[in-house]
């Protein structure tokens, strides 16, 4: 039970200082004050909204439940600062509360019977009844929306930067197989014209043996060719061929200089094929060109692959939802499903390599990386360098996403991690990418989640406890 309210005490509260001593009266008959400890619950979010709590000395903090976890709506010690009893004044809130309100420190609250304030609100305020029963809802209506537009903009970012990474290996794929076709098909002619000949069956047994030669050559792994240094050699191989009386020499020179031969190789060829030479390039060279289309058509296969990997292990599929997780392949993956955004700008991975599993939600974890991956990139503007590196602090490991954009301005600073606040032009960026991946890591994980920012860029640091919840 609480005490009587003091009207003039109930006077200086901004809530009550402009009504008349009949509407004070009416409010002091349904009201009381009540204390509670440092510590205490005042109410919880489901239970009957019975009252309005009106603030009249100490701290409180109000908590809203999301998803299993508790959000930090508001912690003030401003005198007057209410919760509670929403109904009064939106007929559309629900008829518990939605929220749970706890001392901080010890408080003193007036205590407002929500029926009471009800009827207080209808009879002398019924124009403004309306008017925050509209807004409320609104307000609800469109948080929801652009919690879901962010959910569905960050899915099409990814939708279509692995669009864009998968294309490209498809697209040479199909490529390569329709290149190796042809050349397949004038191997057959080839071979059909060399087994109508009077040829001799060393003579075959010979281009056989060369072929093999070439193929294992061109298998090595060399340097990577400057564009000069590949022009020169060009140039070189299609001289020394025009000088042997070959008449395609252009074409196959570029062929033979990828796959690594050189003109003592062509020298060595024409001593043991003699009068053959022309017919024996040319072989040669199709051979070397469906060996370099196979080699594409894996690489591409082997991408597309890798991405489908990416991708599972981005989402972690067939994964328990909470175990423990190495940080980098989460990371890794992040990178891959936004490639197509990164454009020019540099990756720097700096991983410690030792550091152990975290128990973690992996699949959430993936969320907040590709926040802060986004946010990094956006900042940069396609140019610049993103780092990220991970390192053991204690009992703690810590990742770290670096960016070398212009920081975060200085009006936002204090504000970044609350929701709608954003960086980013009107219509680019809801303001909820850092607040999710804040609840993510503090609520979710037990970790922190901070950032340092100046003129060279901004960083943004993550710490998650080693030790299971």
């Amino acid at each position: 039970m609480g005490t009587p309210i003091d009207v003039e005490e109930l006077r200086t509260l901004f809530l009550f200082e402009g009504m008349t001593p009949e509407q004070l009266a009416e409010v002091t008959a349904s009201s009381e004050v009540r204390t509670y400890p440092a510590g205490s619950t005042v109410y919880r979010a489901g239970e009957p909204s019975d009252a309005l709590w009106v603030l009249l000395d100490g701290t409180l903090r109000l908590l809203r439940h999301a998803d299993g976890d508790e959000v930090v709506v508001n912690e003030t010690d401003y005198r007057g600062a209410y919760a509670g009893a929403v109904r009064a004044f939106a007929t559309s809130a629900a008829a518990s509360y939605e929220t749970s309100l706890h001392a901080v420190t010890d408080c003193r609250f007036l205590r407002y019977d929500a029926g009471a304030f009800a009827a207080f609100v209808h009879q002398w305020f019924p124009m403004a009844v309306h008017l925050f029963d509209g807004l409320y809802l609104g307000i609800r209506t469109t948080e929801a929306t652009v919690r879901q537009r962010e959910h569905l903009a960050q899915l099409g970012t990814l939708s279509a930067n692995l669009a864009h990474e998968l294309n490209n290996p498809a697209a040479a794929t199909v490529r390569a197989a329709g290149q190796l076709r042809d050349r397949v098909a004038h191997m057959r002619q080839k071979l059909g014209m060399i087994a109508a000949g009077p040829v001799d069956p060393e003579m075959i047994t010979g281009l056989m043996a060369i072929q093999e030669r070439a193929v294992e050559i061109a298998a090595k792994k060399r340097d990577p060719l400057t564009p000069l240094q590949e022009s020169d050699l060009e140039d070189e191989m299609v001289d020394h061929l025009e000088d042997l009386g070959f008449d395609h020499a252009v074409d196959v020179a570029p062929v033979f200089v990828a796959a690594g031969l050189d003109t003592t190789f062509i020298d060595d060829v024409a001593a043991e094929v003699g009068d053959s030479l022309p017919s024996a390039l040319a072989w040669l060279g199709y051979t070397l060109e469906t060996e370099a289309l196979m080699d594409e058509i894996e690489d591409a296969s082997n991408r597309i692959s890798t991405l489908v990997a990416s991708v599972k292990q981005y989402a972690h599929l067939d994964q328990a939802a909470h175990q423990e997780v190495d940080l980098h392949p989460g990371l890794d993956s992040t990178l891959v499903m936004l490639g197509h955004k990164l454009g020019e700008i540099e990756v720097r991975r700096d991983y410690d390599t030792t550091l152990p599993p975290v128990p973690a939600f992996a699949a959430e974890l993936n969320q907040v990386w590709t926040n802060l991956i986004d946010n990094a990139v956006d900042a940069m503007k396609g140019h610049g360098t993103l780092t990220l590196s991970t390192r053991l602090d204690g009992d703690h490991a810590v990742v770290e996403v670096a960016d070398t954009g212009h920081g975060v301005p200085e009006e936002v600073r204090g504000r970044l991690f609350e929701p709608f606040v954003t960086t980013k032009p009107m219509g680019e960026g809801s303001g909820l990418g850092l607040d999710n991946a804040k609840r993510i890591i503090e609520k979710r994980h037990r970790g922190t989640l901070s950032y340092t920012t100046g003129p060279g860029g901004t960083t943004f640091s993550t710490r998650l406890p080693l030790s299971p919840a």
